[in-house]
């Protein structure tokens, strides 16, 4: 026999679950100097990337070089807020590192999970891949891209944040082409491209004569420093991130009438 109890809710709140949106920081080195020149060559001319994004400082790498280091939260949290991120939490430190970090105000995340985004494993042609971006939390790619029918000229950037980008005109060079995922160029790419802003390693570059000044997909990048082959320069082309035993490298390709 089934018995109904007659209950009470509080009339003046409800408690439930939540789950909140983060970025990941996965600090590599206790160098906050070379930290913060890193951060302002990347995001120096992207002042509102970030956006106020809430931020999980990640430390689980840094045990693996400097696992007894002091870090100065006091200069890091401002340095990170400086570049709109709004440190929260932390994880991964050593006993120490975790306490000099809930001393300076955030708040231990050991169960945080980071998201990961698989690139394609096929064979690799021609290219290089310098490790470096601090790191980001792969956002989800939703329909709907956002279209530039005009030709971006120097100094002009655009971001299409949360989405593809597509181009319908040349970018020439010192213009800047970002998104979170996917960037098509139908017209010559000249300045830089960024597609997987925030971690998506699955994202790719198309464009329709590829000669760039800098593509980069999830933080691996490469210059025009590293001339493109001859099959490829000024020729349709795609860009995508080969995951290896070696570390993640740029793959690119020609694209097949």
């Amino acid at each position: 026999m089934s018995l109904a109890l007659a209950g009470h809710a509080p009339a003046t709140f409800e408690i439930k679950s939540a789950h909140l949106s983060l970025v990941a920081l996965l600090l590599k080195s206790p160098d906050l100097t070379l930290l913060a020149a890193e951060l302002d060559q990347r995001y120096g001319d992207m002042p509102g990337f970030f956006e106020g994004e809430n931020t999980l400082i990640d430390l689980q790498p840094l045990q693996a070089v400097a696992p007894e280091a002091a870090l100065d939260f006091g200069t890091l949290l401002p340095l990170l807020e400086r570049h709109q991120l709004r440190p929260l939490a932390v994880r991964g430190g050593s006993e120490a590192q975790m306490a000099q970090a809930l001393a300076a105000g955030l708040v231990a995340a050991p169960d945080a999970v980071m998201a990961r985004s698989q690139a394609p494993a096929a064979a690799a042609s021609t290219a290089q891949a310098p490790v470096a971006a601090p790191a980001a939390e792969p956002a989800p790619v939703p329909p709907g891209a956002l279209v530039i029918d005009r030709p971006l000229r120097s100094g002009q950037q655009v971001y299409a944040r949360g989405r593809d980008l597509v181009v319908m005109a040349m970018v020439n060079p010192g213009a800047e082409v970002i998104a979170d995922g996917h960037i098509h160029v139908y017209a010559p790419l000249r300045g830089k491209a960024i597609a997987g802003a925030r971690g998506m390693g699955d994202a790719r570059i198309f464009a329709l004569a590829m000669a760039p000044e800098l593509i980069s997909i999830a933080g691996i990048y490469r210059t025009s420093e590293v001339p493109l082959p001859e099959t490829i320069h000024n020729r349709p082309a795609q860009i995508r991130l080969d995951a290896g035993p070696d570390g993640d490298r740029l793959v690119i390709e020609p694209l097949s009438a």
